[in-house]
């Protein structure tokens, strides 16, 4: 001890006061401090708020294909997450996962360096989710019946990868197998809720396929099983691919495309609705996914080109779609000269000339989330969206409100409840947002939201007098028009005393056809 410094403990060292001023300066001092640290805090979970609701882009990868796709460059990338596909049923052990049948977890470990490539694209910056199912093998819940063996499968996969997303491909047996669906479901809830309450994320994707008409049967009942036992979904991502005879003749791959994701909106809001989980329009979109096949469909005729990548991206991003992915990674580059046929589907290049471009450039533009602070979103419901309860206001409504009295012609679009609907066939008193899961079971094809700032559109009529009031004395030949309650009618065949409101009932028995919208455009152009 230095004695230099040593002071008797007798004698009483002199202490300055602190002056009131001092001891408010103090506090305001530690106030500052800690409010900075308070509102720093706030901020920061902000941060991860805001970049967790960030769409995000990841392309599928077979990791089994030949020859073997480097996925781990990814992370050198833009695009730097990825989808790793297929976990399957063993085909020697039903609860067993295997690499698309063909590598046990621990071969594939060895053979394909999974874990390693992984941890490589993890390094890079990139993130991946682990698949399950697809089209070619058994889905585990389809084979392997033990409850707990089932669970255990699952969990295996998601502790041994570090995973917190995973993707079921549910496709053919898969889907169709109600006993599995629910094996599945309770399996993947469990899972879910351990992880939570163990302080860990788990985003659960349904990835199913669609038509240009929306969700089939089977999805929707595979969406209803999953709600109902509990399972909290990221989302529903859509195999915009391979449509087949669902595609109509003034289809093209975009337009089918887009009207799939719109009408996967409208049964997504339902099924929540139907489960008691109240949905707003832009939760419901963040909750759908888009997956197209780039380039040459399995189906011959269909094609999906680079400038159809651009415009879907551009309706997905203005929709406020939560995923995008592609099928596949492996497929994103121009066949070379030596592949003959290019109609035929290969795995290893995409059948259009690609040039400079690639498909997960232009339909990852934008989408700048990623899949691991994305799997922390916990879905809640909304019970007071006054958006949604307001009525429509013909003021900023394109076109007229739905009205339970008022006959619709096949084309006619209305506004209900902030979205537009086009008649399909002439209708009267059909709500347009009836909850009906299948498009076939409403006259209303939905369009798509009012957008902001939206005025009224006028629409054609046909002036007073264009066609005679139909009478029930008159006769009528073959193509005569005449109007009933205000809407046009022509006749198929020479009639007396048939009413066109028969029409509706009975449209291949009754005389009398209604006009369409087109050929009332039509008709108004030419008075003009």
């Amino acid at each position: 001890m230095n004695s230099d410094n040593f002071i008797p403990e007798f004698i009483e060292e002199p202490r300055k006061k602190l002056s009131f001023f001092r001891l408010f300066l103090g506090i305001l001092i530690v106030i500052a401090i800690g409010c900075g640290g308070f509102f720093g805090i706030q901020k920061y979970k902000q941060v991860l708020a805001l970049d967790a609701h960030k769409p995000w882009f990841a392309a599928y990868v077979d990791v089994t294909a030949t020859p073997t796709y480097p996925f781990e460059q990814l992370g050198n990338s833009t695009q730097k997450d990825a989808i790793l596909s297929f976990i399957v049923s063993s085909p020697t052990n039903a609860c067993e996962p295997s690499w698309g049948g063909a590598y046990t977890l621990n071969q594939a470990g060895a053979q394909l360096d999974i874990s390693r490539r992984i941890a490589r694209l993890q390094q890079l910056g990139g993130s991946v989710a682990i698949s399950f199912g697809g089209k070619k093998n058994q889905e585990l819940a389809v084979r392997c019946t033990n409850p707990s063996a089932l669970l255990n499968a699952y969990t295996t996969v998601v502790n041994r990868y570090k995973i917190n997303t995973i993707d079921l491909d549910l496709e053919g047996s898969s889907l169709s197998n109600v006993a599995a669906g629910k094996r599945r479901a309770i399996a993947i809830s469990t899972l879910q809720k351990t992880r939570r309450a163990e302080g860990k994320n788990l985003a659960v994707w349904l990835t199913l396929p669609v038509t240009p008409q929306g969700l089939t049967v089977e999805d929707t009942n595979t969406i209803s099983q999953m709600l109902a036992n509990g399972v909290d979904l990221a989302g529903v991502n859509i195999m915009t691919m391979d449509y087949g005879s669902s595609l109509t003749n003034n289809q093209t791959m975009l337009s089918g495309s887009e009207s799939a994701a719109i009408q996967t909106a409208r049964q997504l809001t339902i099924l929540y609705m139907r489960a008691k989980i109240p949905l707003n329009n832009s939760t419901i979109w963040s909750k759908i996914g888009l997956t197209p096949m780039i380039g040459q469909n399995d189906t011959t005729n269909e094609i999906f080109t680079l400038k159809d990548a651009k415009q879907l991206n551009t309706f997905a991003l203005n929709h406020g779609v939560g995923r995008m992915s592609m099928w596949s990674a492996n497929r994103d580059i121009t066949c070379g000269s030596n592949y003959v046929n290019v109609k035929i589907v290969s795995n290893s290049c995409s059948g259009v000339n690609e040039g400079n471009q690639t498909f997960a450039a232009l339909l990852g533009h934008g989408f700048n989330g990623s899949i691991t602070l994305s799997s922390s979103l916990i879905t809640k419901a909304d019970y007071s969206s006054k958006a949604y309860q307001a009525p429509d206001n013909p003021a900023t409504s394109p076109y007229q409100i739905w009205s339970p009295s008022g006959t619709y012609l096949e084309g006619t679009k209305v506004v209900w409840d902030h979205n537009v609907y086009q008649a399909k066939w002439w209708t009267q008193g059909n709500i347009p947002n009836d909850p009906v899961l299948q498009t076939w079971q409403t006259p209303w094809q939905l369009i798509g939201p009012v957008l902001p700032g939206e005025k009224p559109i006028k629409q054609p009529t046909l002036p007073t007098g264009t066609y005679p009031n139909w009478s029930g004395t008159a006769i009528y030949n073959t193509s005569q028009r005449v109007l009933f309650h205000g809407v046009p009618y022509q006749a198929k065949w020479w009639n007396q005393g048939d009413s066109p409101a028969a029409a509706t009932s009975n449209p291949n028995g009754s005389p009398w056809v209604p006009l369409t919208q087109a050929q009332i455009n039509e008709i108004t152009a030419k008075l003009k």
